[in-house]
């Protein structure tokens, strides 16, 4: 799976570059979080992946949604396609760049920050700082999830949910920090007055947590 995307390149780039993975939500673009670049580290190595569907109306999608069907409310054979297509593409883009010496980052929005828990939580060797907004941990997605506390310390979460989310409801989101108090992972998880989106404080403290 070839995962079309924009990349933002710092000046200098080594071995040692970091890379951050950006993952947009349903119906989105790749362009949509691609729009954090301006505030994000200038030295880092910047790729927004489109997702691989057409979603329903508009924009692309990770995998199809049925909001009636409460027990397979998401596709799981397509979100894992595309969880193997993510890594697939993140490797390519690490040897294309040599990035052999670096960390790499994550942030996702709504279905692709539910896809950032289940990358991170199944290969925990290949992130560090882990960005998911307006979403929740799926378990579906996470039957190979790593409980080895000594390969999860080095993850960093930055976990935000609006309190107004009528997508998705914030009750699912904190059901984030049940499941990362009980592997020991380190995060932070914050609520804002918000709907289903990000707003200006919740974005100026995901850029102060990947400056950190």
């Amino acid at each position: 799976m070839d995962l079309h995307y924009l990349v933002r390149e710092p000046q200098n780039l080594n071995s040692k570059t970091p890379l951050l993975i950006l993952l947009h939500g349903y119906g989105s673009n790749e362009e949509d979080l691609f729009s954090f670049v301006p505030t994000l580290p200038e030295d880092w190595l910047v790729v927004s992946f489109r997702a691989p569907l057409n979603s329903q109306y508009e924009g692309y999608s990770w995998y199809d949604i049925d909001l009636m069907n409460t027990e397979n409310r998401i596709d799981i054979p397509q979100a894992k396609e595309s969880l193997n297509g993510i890594l697939e593409n993140i490797l390519k883009i690490s040897n294309h760049y040599g990035l052999t010496d670096n960390e790499t980052h994550l942030c996702g929005f709504s279905q692709g920050g539910i896809l950032s828990y289940a990358l991170a939580l199944e290969n925990p060797q290949l992130f560090s700082k882990i960005a998911c907004l307006s979403c929740y941990p799926e378990e579906k997605l996470m039957e190979n999830m790593v409980k080895d506390k000594k390969k999860l310390e080095r993850l960093r979460f930055f976990i935000s949910h609006g309190t107004e989310d009528a997508v998705i409801p914030l009750e699912w989101g904190r059901k984030a920090a049940d499941l990362l108090y009980d592997l020991s992972c380190y995060f932070s998880f914050r609520e804002y007055m918000s709907g289903h989106g990000v707003n200006q404080k919740n974005y100026m403290d995901l850029m102060d947590f990947f400056k950190k």
